[in-house]
């Protein structure tokens, strides 16, 4: 992974001083001069965080995140602004800020911010794939395969998940044996674990 720091802003010289402060720390930088042209861009798909404008003519930072979070990027966001109140910096931190900032950011402070949103960045791209082989994986199991998912995190043994299902207790093992497999988890414990991360509703012993 490379990580990226993205710069909106459409004042030049601010951004340009922006950049020149992230590229001496060896950082990737991409700068717009617009939110336009920042939203209309193809995302890298390696971690990333936003320093953001938080006053720009056509459009305000809260209408940047909104608009981000309708294409699917939950990037943590650095406003930045040439004035700040007590009022604005509560409804930017509603609205999901990881930081926000008076112009013109304390160089260390804003580069503290930069690197701990990046390892948040990296953190939370982690768990988003490991989301999604857990999904995959549970998508791979056969109907009948959820079922004994279900009533296995219930707590039922292989003799009562016969019993429920109406089948040999050889064959609710070998249903059992693959849904482990297909979950590539080791253990009972594991799968409960599995389940609570995709919600899924356990059946209750009886």
């Amino acid at each position: 992974m490379d990580p990226i720091v993205y710069v909106v802003d459409d004042d030049n010289s601010v951004r340009q001083s922006l950049v020149r402060l992230l590229t001496a720390e060896e950082y990737r930088v991409a700068d717009f001069p617009s939110a336009e042209a920042f939203l209309a861009h193809g995302f890298s798909p390696d971690p990333a965080c936003l320093i953001l404008d938080m006053n720009m003519p056509e459009a305000d930072g809260f209408s940047v995140t909104e608009a981000l979070a309708k294409l699917g990027y939950l990037i943590p966001t650095i406003f930045l602004t040439g004035y700040g109140t007590i009022p604005l910096t509560v409804k930017a931190m509603k609205a999901g800020a990881y930081e926000f900032m008076t112009k013109p950011a304390v160089p260390n402070l804003l580069l503290k911010a930069v690197a701990d949103a990046l390892k948040l960045a990296e953190t939370k791209m982690g768990e988003s794939r490991e989301m999604q082989t857990l999904k995959a994986h549970y998508a791979s199991l056969t109907p009948r395969e959820q079922e004994v998912f279900s009533l296995a995190i219930g707590g039922l043994l292989n003799k009562q998940i016969a019993t429920a299902l109406g089948v040999s207790e050889i064959t609710a093992k070998v249903h059992k044996k693959r849904v482990m497999e297909k979950m590539q988890v080791r253990s009972l414990t594991d799968l409960v674990r599995a389940a609570e991360r995709l919600n899924i509703v356990k059946t209750q012993s009886r």
